[in-house]
């Protein structure tokens, strides 16, 4: 456990070499990255945390922006003492985080990879922000009371992950699902960092008309269950776009769920090993072409 912005956060780092951040979706756990790390930890320090509410980390006084998630991977590497420029991975919304953190920071960004990311083109802030952060702390006070995460949490989270994987079953061990998805501390996390999505989203729209990308490698891996629904063509030419727009690498990853990390750990550290090792950056953002 360690002190971040005043937060008790859970983190890990574990390998050796030039530092990898790994970063999981909305109301997920460090746990979730186990099939990806020992790909990566005989390379690389792969550094994993959990965010205020999640796994075993303590949860916040504020709710969730990009900046605030981007300045806590800085301070997770400051805790680590890890100064050096690092390669930031993120799932799902966590790739909002990853993209705000090379945007805030880019002295610090060696690289990003981007896994099936969250998306929101032309995000505009949303209506009733507070109203809608109180609504979500109400409800997770009101679940939490009724002592409805013990109940039903591992369940949902099974469930869940069960539907956004091929593998059809949860890897995670059974008594490490309860200890988390049990408590009122992770459904109250899960539910501030849904209720606040859009927000995050339009904060980060801002951020790349105020900050640009740093020169450096990108990746973006889209999950591919290899159909042709249009739902299916529409998701991975919005993700085609977004590696377009961060003018880095586009890579459909066959077969895989939403939870890439499980059902192909493998592309994931690939993605990682294979961007260019980092260096200083002695250029100003911006001024030249990224590495490819």
């Amino acid at each position: 456990m360690l002190r971040v912005g005043d937060v008790p956060l859970h983190v890990l780092s574990e390998g050796s070499g030039p530092v990898c951040v790994l970063s999981p979706g909305l109301g997920m756990s460090w746990f979730d990255w186990d099939p990806v790390v020992p790909l990566l930890t005989g390379h690389r320090t792969v550094v994993r945390f959990d965010r205020p509410g999640l796994g075993f980390s303590a949860p916040a006084a504020e709710p969730p922006t990009a900046e605030g998630e981007a300045a806590r991977i800085a301070g997770v590497l400051d805790a680590l003492g890890l100064d050096g420029p690092a390669t930031v991975v993120g799932h799902s919304l966590a790739g909002f985080h990853a993209e705000a953190f090379a945007r805030l920071h880019p002295e610090r960004t060696a690289g990003l990879v981007l896994v099936d990311s969250s998306v929101e083109e032309n995000a505009r802030p949303v209506a009733a922000r507070e109203l809608r952060t109180a609504a979500a702390r109400a409800r997770g006070h009101a679940i939490a009371s009724a002592g409805l995460p013990l109940a039903l949490g591992p369940a949902l989270r099974r469930l869940t992950v069960r539907a956004s994987s091929l593998r059809r079953e949860d890897p995670a061990p059974a008594a490490l699902v309860r200890r988390t998805y049990g408590t009122g501390r992770v459904a109250r996390a899960l539910l501030m960092e849904n209720a606040r999505y859009r927000d995050v989203a339009a904060e980060l729209e801002l951020l790349r008309t105020e900050h640009p990308l740093p020169p450096v490698p990108v990746t973006v891996l889209a999950a591919s269950t290899g159909g042709d629904s249009w739902f299916e063509r529409r998701r991975l030419a919005r993700l085609r776009a977004l590696a377009e727009l961060l003018q880095g690498e586009f890579e459909a990853v066959a077969p895989a769920g939403h939870l890439v990390m499980y059902d192909r750990p493998e592309a994931v550290a690939e993605a990682v090993l294979g961007l260019p090792l980092p260096r200083p950056l002695s250029v100003s953002a911006g001024s030249t072409p990224r590495p490819r």
